[in-house]
């Protein structure tokens, strides 16, 4: 993480997000960065949010139907989404950069990376469907 001003807020929202571990929106962020600091406002989690993203200490995800999300897992990876309770989880299976190639060759886009999310109802919401 670079040297900058407000270095404990910035510590406290990495933190956080850290400890959320489920994809939280800037204000679950806010609401948990309060338990521990009630002074801060909600446009410095938010600042700090958004200079964590660009210094890759963690990723805002653009989830289809969901609020903008940050992750603490920063490599590439698959998404599950849950169109009930709209929860977010990280699928556990390796990357399939072969895709990526694979794209590029029938298109001829230069490929950076590809975002997959998987939508349905999570077990807790199917076992109330039922």
């Amino acid at each position: 993480m670079t040297n900058s001003r407000n270095t404990i807020q910035r510590q406290l929202v990495l933190s956080a997000v850290r400890q959320l571990q489920n994809h939280p929106t800037a204000d679950e962020v806010y609401q948990e960065v309060q338990k521990n600091c009630p002074t801060i406002s909600r446009a410095t989690v938010y600042r700090n949010l958004k200079l964590l993203a660009e210094e890759g200490e963690i990723r805002l995800r653009n989830i289809s139907g969901s609020p903008e999300r940050y992750d603490h897992i920063c490599s590439n990876h698959y998404h599950l989404r849950c169109e009930q309770c709209g929860k977010v989880m990280d699928v556990e299976m390796p990357y399939m950069a072969f895709l990526d190639e694979k794209v590029r060759k029938r298109n001829e886009y230069l490929i950076k990376s590809h975002d997959l999310t998987f939508v349905g109802l999570c077990p807790e919401c199917a076992k109330k469907k039922h």
